[in-house]
């Protein structure tokens, strides 16, 4: 039953105290219209203390996220922008950062990390011997096609949610489809997120994927800490500078006046039931936020640290892959090839975290982080196996 506003309540006592239910939670299609933003629809969900926004237009990706009214997303410089204002492959690759913003930014369908240009062989098409792609692929500014949305009561259990299909495809390249589904439960903590990425064409494709989650002030704050149940750090981008800038991988600073960005690889183990938690706490708001995935579907994580004044964000990025890149992936046998029909699932949760001891424990119990904020990266790159090569 939903606990909303200090009581548990079922769907009777609900129904009793306003001539419609949907008074204390639900999901809203809205279309902005102004700005950048103008024309984007949203989804607004009403769980009780949680509130979240979904950018239909923008891969069905979250965009604000807020507890009891306190914001716990990234919002960044460019603001929401309509993807009919992005130019994929300007700035060399790098006008992602154009179209960056919010909780959820979602990478790939068919490339993720930097700019790269690899082969096209496997399309079958003379004319096409390349690929270029830009930061981070092109999903995340696709529109979504909307396939549903609203309330389900099951019992006493109340259930909000949304479906919806994003189609990236072109002819003489990859035809990929995410079918994506967001759930919550009325009066909980939590967002379930579940993806489906099918090759809905008939040529092998490659497929790589992650979840940029950006969490910003004020949960982002100093002396907040990042959570995770790491056994070793393979790699850092800054490890020419590592202790230049004072901010190690645990310890947030506050936002900094001449910060450059740092990016960690972290290994991590896996709960008795296969999956991997990664927090960011804040002790004195008494708050903190949980990425939940699936080892075996995102094996990878990554932490990005933008600690600059007017940008302060951190990443929790779980990955299909090692942060070496689309090339790296191809020569060592671990990229992710899609035959025709064939799909990919993953499976992840977003939960609020209002109880940080309770948090700190569970992950301490997978296994204790470093307690060194500068541990010294590993160059080791574990096999990611079970992957069959089929270009």
């Amino acid at each position: 039953m939903p606990k909303l506003y200090g009581e548990t309540l079922s769907r009777l006592d609900l129904a009793r105290m306003s001539g419609d239910a949907r008074a204390f939670g639900g999901v809203r299609l809205m279309t902005l219209g102004d700005g950048l933003e103008r024309g984007i629809r949203l989804l607004e969900f009403r769980a009780g203390s949680l509130r979240f926004t979904v950018a239909v237009d923008r891969a069905m990706d979250i965009l604000e996220l807020e507890w009891q009214g306190v914001p716990l997303h990234w919002s960044g410089p460019s603001g929401l922008r309509s993807a009919s204002l992005h130019e994929y492959e300007g700035e060399g690759g790098f006008s992602w950062g154009r179209s960056f913003t919010g909780l959820l930014v979602t990478c790939g369908l068919d490339h993720t990390l930097g700019p790269a240009e690899v082969p096209a062989s496997n399309y079958n098409y003379p004319g096409v011997k390349t690929i270029r792609h830009g930061l981070h692929g092109r999903v995340s500014t696709i529109p979504a096609r909307l396939t549903g949305y609203g309330e389900r009561w099951e019992g006493d259990r109340c259930i909000l949610w949304a479906e919806g299909e994003i189609r990236q495809a072109a002819t003489f390249g990859e035809n990929l489809t995410l079918y994506r589904r967001i759930e919550c439960d009325l009066g909980s903590q939590e967002i379930r997120l579940s993806d489906r990425v099918v090759n809905t064409g008939f040529l092998n494709t490659p497929h790589m994927f992650f979840y940029h989650v950006n969490l910003g002030a004020p949960l982002l704050a100093e002396g907040a800490r990042y959570l995770a149940p790491i056994t070793d750090t393979p790699w850092a981008a800054h490890e020419a500078r590592y202790r230049d800038q004072g901010v190690g991988y645990q310890t947030i600073p506050a936002p900094q006046r001449h910060f450059s960005e740092q990016v960690w690889q972290h290994e991590t183990k896996a709960d008795p039931q296969g999956e991997t938690h990664v927090a960011l706490v804040n002790p004195r708001l008494g708050l903190g936020f949980m990425v939940t995935t699936r080892k075996d579907q995102l094996p990878c994580l990554y932490e990005w640290q933008h600690f600059q004044e007017g940008g302060y964000a951190l990443g929790i990025e779980p990955s299909t892959h090692h942060v070496l890149g689309d090339t790296a992936a191809r020569d060592r046998g671990e990229m992710i090839w899609l035959g025709p029909q064939e799909e990919r699932r993953y499976d992840s949760r977003f939960t609020v975290l209002t109880d940080l001891g309770a948090a700190e424990a569970r992950i301490r119990a997978i296994h204790p982080q470093p307690q060194d904020d500068y541990p010294q990266p590993s160059g080791h790159f574990r096999p990611l196996t079970g992957r069959p090569q089929k270009e």
